[in-house]
């Protein structure tokens, strides 16, 4: 790939402007690492030349989308947080008409989340016409190891991924249902590849049952889920509201594709 020039209008293969592109790349691989890396991390990760990565940084240091810190490291900085709230938002206006299909179709209170980080994020709701409070609201972030969203996106991952999650952030009880150990966790990962779906048997709340799938295709590791109690979401029920959270889930991506 031809070096870009210095006004970053150099053109990539994809036909994109290539300082954008690698800007991007950076700042998403700095997310990955947990927010906060040094160039040298930077450079082995992307390939690129450490003159290029420190024009780019000093070009996002001065936006303040990026900060450096005492210690010459690079954070992630204040201004990205605006852009990630408005599009948080804007995600879940655009995703509750699906979900508005969901809660229609299966009578239960419809979710939409976000792996952010080791952590799961609730971006959208459609609440179910039964009067019944959960645990889930929009913005209440959760740790995935107790919920069916959590479950449905970890399950994409590779095992050593997730044990090194895990490790990060622990494994509390929510319930006495909650599964508390790597190997537990990773059986349950197991049954959801081979199901297609997860499920949430009272582990996240007790009398609450969720079922739950993937976006496939999502640009961010992104899920669907249905949330009620456990009298209603039953293992008949499943048999039925499950195919209709998979068509909700292939209508997301189509719309997340076009």
């Amino acid at each position: 790939m031809p070096p870009s020039s210095a006004t970053g209008s150099a053109k990539s293969a994809s036909g994109g402007v290539q300082s954008l592109e690698r800007a991007f790349d950076l700042l998403e691989r700095m997310a990955d690492a947990g927010g906060e890396v040094g160039l040298s991390q930077l450079a082995a990760g992307s390939g690129l030349p450490l003159p290029t990565i420190h024009r780019l940084m000093r070009t996002l240091v001065a936006c303040g989308y990026v900060r450096q810190q005492a210690n010459r490291r690079y954070a992630l900085g204040p201004r990205l947080i605006r852009l990630g709230e408005s599009a948080s938002r804007l995600l879940g206006t655009w995703a509750r008409p699906h979900l508005a299909r969901l809660v229609e179709e299966t009578g239960e209170t419809a979710n939409m989340a976000l792996l952010d980080g080791d952590e799961i994020v609730y971006v959208a709701q459609v609440p179910s016409k039964h009067s019944m409070r959960m645990f889930t609201e929009v913005g209440r972030r959760v740790l995935p190891h107790s919920t069916g969203v959590g479950k449905a996106l970890l399950a994409g991952l590779p095992d050593d991924e997730v044990r090194a999650l895990l490790a990060r952030t622990g494994m509390p009880a929510a319930t006495e249902r909650t599964i508390t150990t790597p190997e537990g966790f990773l059986a349950a990962l197991a049954d959801v590849r081979r199901q297609g779906y997860a499920v949430d048997d009272n582990e996240q709340e007790m009398g609450v049952r969720c079922l739950a799938v993937s976006v496939p295709g999502s640009p961010t590791a992104t899920a669907v889920s249905i949330s009620g109690p456990a009298g209603r979401v039953t293992e008949a029920a499943t048999e039925r509201i499950v195919p209709v959270l998979r068509q909700v889930a292939a209508e997301l991506s189509r719309s997340l594709s076009s």
